[in-house]
């Protein structure tokens, strides 16, 4: 193998630009050729390859967002876009491909396999929601934005007695909004997974005032079954006893520079999708198996959907009194 290109596609996180540069610098190390490619399959489809080198590559370890640029494209998922793809990467010469994105994209790296071309993924995800893998990257600088924002909302909400609403990204997933409201010491979280009604949500908080507590935290993913603005207004019309008020993070859960933890793990998934592709094995992901990188089939990859840990709901129904 002489030359492989790379792209991220979907949603942007953290610590995709250390997997581009693991997968450039350890292609170069094997005499390999790397070629990015802008805009994902947009891109791909348009042709627009760039040459990366050691140069290129420089200096991005700690950056968030993606050098290579991300975009959805509805083209890629019609037979004819998939064949117009395939052209343009052999029309480059390109013998390879990684692929670092969610599940989406990692469905468009499937696609491109089973017309016979090598392909690994890479899963890169804030939301945790790709099976195969204990992690994605992004999840862990996405986290912990979350709970930094937790805590400075918080220390508001003691000096002002109010219940604060926190909307997170999640929209099939909860995973953050789990994990942010155990780490983050919340009374209510509300998850597609496991969504509240809105009695349970207002007697939390109401039974979190009667005991003396000067605050409340509610965090609320965005693909609950009630959104925050009608969770505010029924809490406003039960008086649970709090003043309430509503926090939408947002995209900055997106942005920042990645964590130590993002960082090793976006490193050690470049390397092995590289190394995955110079051993002829293709089709797969690239996944962190407890302290091991293993190679998941993108079939399966793409038809099982990856949940959150049902131990973890009693964890936060313990902790949250």
């Amino acid at each position: 193998m002489k030359r492989i290109a790379v792209m991220t596609s979907g949603g942007d996180a953290p610590g995709m630009n250390a997997a581009i540069r693991a997968v450039v610098r350890t292609a170069i190390s094997k005499n390999i050729e790397v070629f990015g490619i802008r805009q994902a399959y947009s891109g791909l489809l348009a042709g627009d390859f760039e040459r990366l080198t050691n140069r290129e590559v420089s200096g991005i370890l700690q950056r968030g967002g993606t050098i290579l640029q991300t975009a959805r494209n509805d083209e890629f998922k019609t037979p004819q876009g998939q064949r117009r793809g395939l052209r343009r990467l052999n029309e480059q010469g390109i013998e390879g491909l990684v692929v670092i994105g969610g599940d989406g994209s990692l469905r468009g790296a499937l696609t491109l396999h089973k017309l016979g071309f090598p392909v690994v993924g890479i899963p890169g995800s804030i939301d945790n929601d790709i099976w195969g893998t204990n992690m994605s990257i992004g999840v862990d600088t996405a986290l912990n934005t979350i709970l930094d924002a937790l805590d400075r909302l918080r220390d508001t909400a003691s000096s002002h007695e109010r219940a604060f609403l926190i909307e997170v990204m999640g929209r099939n997933c909860g995973y953050l909004a789990l994990m942010g409201g155990i780490l983050g010491g919340s009374e209510v979280m509300m998850l597609p997974e496991k969504d509240m009604e809105l009695e349970e949500v207002a007697a939390a908080l109401e039974d979190a005032y009667l005991r003396g507590k000067n605050h409340a935290i509610a965090v609320i993913a965005e693909g609950s079954k009630h959104k925050i603005y009608d969770v505010q207004k029924y809490l406003e019309s039960h008086n649970v006893g709090f003043e309430v008020r509503v926090t939408i993070l947002g995209h900055i859960q997106r942005g920042g520079s990645p964590t130590a933890f993002d960082r090793l793990l976006a490193t050690r998934m470049g390397v092995r999708a590289v190394e995955l592709l110079t051993e002829g094995v293709c089709g797969v992901m690239v996944g962190l198996d407890g302290r091991e990188m293993s190679g998941v089939p993108l079939e399966d990859v793409t038809s099982k959907v990856r949940s959150v840990n049902p131990e973890y709901f009693h964890m936060a129904e313990v902790l949250s009194r």
